[in-house]
């Protein structure tokens, strides 16, 4: 891997099924793989949207997390969600609890998802490196 980028790989978030990483760092941000709500211990996924994203954006605190950041650093976040209309306000609703103004611009989709509800992925600003 390129030193100018480092992979970000953790078990306290879902392990990736294909051949990417959960998080890179690189020019002075952090990209994260988009989440599911699995948990990253049991693999179950909670019944209805407001509690999905709730773990989906547990998952992705965590990756930002062990790269040195948190929600709070979050710029741009990408959500889609299966039944966007049906959804989107309770989706708001656990959304809310975890940003704070001034929220990440966001884009929100509706998409073919494989037995969830939602998926996030964000990008955040990554720590200023010590000198």
């Amino acid at each position: 891997m390129s030193s100018r980028k480092r992979s970000v790989r953790i078990t306290t978030a879902p392990r990736p099924v294909g051949p990417y990483s959960q998080g890179i760092v690189g020019g002075g941000l952090i990209f994260t793989a988009g989440f599911g709500p699995q948990d990253p211990v049991t693999g179950e996924v909670a019944e209805g949207v407001e509690e999905q994203t709730r773990q989906v954006l547990r998952n992705i605190s965590a990756v930002l997390a062990e790269a040195g950041a948190a929600l709070g650093d979050v710029v741009k976040a990408t959500v889609h969600l299966q039944h966007l209309h049906r959804d989107y306000d309770a989706f708001n609703r656990a959304y809310r609890e975890f940003f704070v103004e001034p929220y990440p611009v966001r884009t929100t989709v509706g998409s073919e998802l494989q037995h969830i509800l939602v998926e996030i992925d964000v990008v955040a600003l990554a720590p200023a490196p010590s000198s």
